[in-house]
Order: structure tokens, then C-alpha cells, then sequence
């Protein structure tokens, strides 16, 4: 089975990589598909209401943002976290800061997300996605 931690954590990494503006951001994006089972929901709580995206949903937006010059400098990284394992689910809670420049304004911020996942016959993948930014 390996190191089941180390695999989330390698899971985690490769999301978080993906969300770099600048060179090779849509290869880091396009990672994200060996990462997330197929179906796997993405949700962004808070206001004005929850939204929920699939896969497709999820990374069209952030690649046009990501690819287009409008965000510079961007970056989302782990502060902490925390991950449980129980048989073949997990569950992945962790503190993130982001920062970067949008149409020329500088941003910074932070958050929280909770991965899920699953160990398939490949190894671990993410179900779903959940965070809320602060």
C-alpha cells in the first residue's frame, strides 16, 4: 500500500502546484486530470451562495485566468494541515494563503480547503474539493 500520507500529501502538492500563474501553467492544470477522479465535485463556499463545478467547470475559468496575463504572480500554498486516513478514504484539512496581482492590483489572501479521496486500483485520487476563502 505505501505510504499512504505521503501519497496525499504528493495529491495535495500537485493541486496546489496547478494554481502558479506564468510559464507552464496549463501543463500544471492539465496534471490536475491524473489527480481527480473524472466525476469529482469542486465547491467554493461561501457568499454569495456555494458554487459547484465538475472538473470541466472547475479548470476552464481558472485556466483562462491563469493563461491570459491577467494574473501575475499568482501562487496558493499549504500553511497546515492535517490528513486521516480510513481504510481506502481520506480526508485532507488544510490552512492556504494566496497572493498575486489581477489586472494590475495586488491581492493576498487565505483560507481553508478539505480534500477527499479515494484509493482506486491506481492509487489515490481526489473526490472532491471543498474550501472557503477568509
Amino acid at each position: 500500500m505505501g505510504d499512504d500520507a505521503a501519497d496525499i500529501a504528493g495529491l495535495v502538492g500537485v493541486f496546489f502546484a496547478a494554481f502558479v500563474s506564468g510559464p507552464g501553467s496549463a501543463a500544471r492544470l492539465d496534471a490536475l486530470r491524473e489527480v481527480l477522479l473524472p466525476r469529482a465535485v469542486i465547491v467554493r463556499a461561501g457568499a454569495p451562495e456555494p458554487a459547484v463545478y465538475d472538473v470541466d467547470g472547475f479548470l476552464a475559468p481558472r485556466r483562462d485566468l491563469l493563461t491570459s496575463g491577467r494574473l501575475e504572480g499568482f501562487r496558493e500554498w499549504e500553511l497546515t494541515g492535517r490528513t486521516d486516513v480510513f481504510g481506502d478514504i481520506a480526508q485532507h484539512s488544510c490552512d492556504y494563503a494566496k497572493e498575486g496581482t489581477q489586472d494590475g492590483i495586488p491581492f493576498t489572501g487565505h483560507g481553508h480547503k478539505i480534500f477527499q479521496f479515494v484509493r482506486m486500483p491506481a492509487g489515490w485520487r481526489i473526490a472532491s474539493v471543498a474550501w472557503h476563502d477568509d
